[in-house]
């Protein structure tokens, strides 16, 4: 008789974290998947925990995923555990729970903390309706395409960040969601020097390019509102004078006839006012 698949949650920086449940597992199984051995085994110590373990990652899933699921048909209980966190989320646990369903084999979880959960609780923005991307790929083109999909997003969105990558795509959601976009940068979860940042994306730039990152981030992005990017415009277009707020259309390549027309719109006056004020300043 086939043995049983324990997905088991485990501490995302706080050890305190970690439940009794999957302390029992983990003690009872017959062997440990971990995505890092050396990472895991450190918890196991700290834990008293003797259970024989074996690496399962991204880059052996092909061949290590097939060898498991022998040993778990043969009668063996196996618990599967990532780096911090629940498995199968931004990392090859969920090809295995696929492979577990094929081969019917019986699979559970064993919930534990969550960097996504956790980070969009705490960010005070809207927890209603979210979408999780993950870490964005490194590839350019394929960044600024999940990018440009998630411009006009509704729900809140959740992403996973390297400190060093952290500026650059900071200035890519700036340049595709606008630098008025509310964003919380929430770094080292759960751990001493957990920080939470809630401000506009411009703010956010100003911030970490004079304070260099530190940490693994997850943002938090809030989700478009057509009603709150204009109100965020015009209090932006209110500390502008009406030449600066002109400029900032003539910058973006529009011709100064279509830009009077618009800064007009946007400050509820004819267009004949701009005009006017505009030629007074030249005289």
């Amino acid at each position: 008789m086939s043995g049983t698949v324990y997905l088991c949650g485990t501490p995302i920086g706080n050890l305190q974290d970690m439940s009794l449940r999957v302390l029992n597992i983990l003690k009872t199984v017959d062997f440990i998947a971990a995505e890092d051995t050396r990472h895991t085994l450190q918890l196991l110590n700290h834990f008293e925990i003797t259970t024989p373990m074996t690496s399962y990652h991204e880059h052996n899933k092909q061949t290590k995923g097939i060898k498991l699921i022998e040993r778990v048909q043969k009668g063996e209980n196996m618990a599967l555990v990532t780096d911090a966190g629940m498995p199968g989320i931004s990392d090859p646990g969920a090809d295995f729970v696929k492979l577990c369903y094929e081969k019917e084999i019986a699979v559970t979880v064993v919930p534990g903390a969550s960097a996504v959960i956790t980070a969009l609780v705490l960010s005070g923005l809207d927890t209603r309706r979210f979408v999780f991307e993950g870490f964005l790929p490194s590839e350019k083109k394929q960044r600024r395409t999940i990018l440009q999909t998630l411009q006009k997003e509704h729900r809140t969105m959740v992403l996973y960040e390297a400190p060093h990558r952290l500026v650059h795509t900071l200035q890519e959601l700036s340049e595709i969601m606008g630098k008025q976009r509310i964003v919380a940068t929430i770094k080292e979860l759960t751990k001493k020097y957990e920080q939470v940042r809630k401000d506009t994306i411009q703010e956010q730039i100003a911030y970490y390019s004079a304070n260099p990152p530190k940490g693994e981030f997850v943002l938090v992005i809030e989700g478009f509102s057509l009603e709150e990017q204009k109100r965020r415009e015009q209090q932006s277009w209110e500390k502008l004078s009406i030449a600066e707020h002109l400029q900032q259309y003539i910058q973006k390549g529009i011709s100064e006839k279509e830009a009077m027309k618009q800064v007009a719109k946007d400050r509820g006056v004819s267009k004949r006012e701009i005009y006017a004020v505009i030629k007074n300043k030249e005289v």
